[in-house]
C-alpha cells in the first residue's frame, strides 16, 4: 500500500532549475519550430513584403530567451557539480553544447537568414534562394541536435535526483 513513500526525491534547487529551464526551453522551441511557424507560413507570410523583419524580430526574441535559458542550465549544472564530489563531467559537456546552439543560432543564423530574406523579390522566378534553403537546413539540424541534447540532460538531471 506504501510503494511510493519508500521513494523519496531528494532534488537541490540547481536540479529543479536546470529541470523547469529546459522543459520550458525545449517546449517552446517545439511550438515555435512545429506550431507557430508553420502556420505563418501557411498563412502567407512568405508573400508579404515584410515577412523577413517579422521572423526576426520572432527569432530576435526568442533567441535572447534561448540565451538566457542556455545560462541558466549551464550554471545550474555548475553548480550541481559543484555541490557532489562527482563533477558531471557530460552534464557540463551536455549543457555547453546547448549554449553553443543558442549562441550559433542568436548571431550567426537568424542574422544570415534576415539579410538574405530582405533581398527576396515578390516578382523574382525563384522566390526561395538556395542560401536560405541551406540556412534553413543548418538552422533544422541544429534544433533537431539541441532537442535531443537538451532531452539526454534532462534524462540524466531526472534520474540523477530520484534515489530508490
Amino acid at each position: 500500500m506504501n510503494p511510493i513513500s519508500n521513494r523519496q526525491l531528494k532534488r537541490s534547487t540547481w536540479q529543479t532549475a536546470i529541470m523547469l529551464t529546459l522543459g520550458f526551453w525545449l517546449s517552446a522551441s517545439l511550438v515555435l519550430d512545429w506550431v507557430i511557424m508553420p502556420s505563418l507560413y501557411l498563412a502567407g507570410m512568405m508573400n508579404e513584403a515584410s515577412f523577413a523583419t517579422a521572423g526576426y524580430t520572432i527569432f530576435w526574441n526568442f533567441n535572447r530567451l534561448e540565451l538566457l535559458s542556455a545560462a541558466v542550465v549551464l550554471t545550474a549544472v555548475l553548480a550541481v557539480g559543484q555541490a557532489k564530489s562527482n563533477r558531471g563531467l557530460g552534464n557540463i559537456f551536455l549543457s555547453c553544447l546547448l549554449l553553443t546552439v543558442a549562441v550559433v543560432d542568436t548571431y550567426f543564423l537568424t542574422p544570415q537568414m534576415c539579410a538574405v530574406g530582405s533581398h527576396l523579390s515578390l516578382f523574382a522566378a525563384n522566390a526561395v534562394p538556395e542560401t536560405m534553403n541551406l540556412l534553413h537546413g543548418g538552422y533544422f539540424m541544429l534544433e533537431v541536435f539541441k532537442l535531443v541534447d537538451g532531452a539526454i540532460l534532462l534524462n540524466r538531471c531526472w534520474t540523477e535526483s530520484c534515489e530508490v
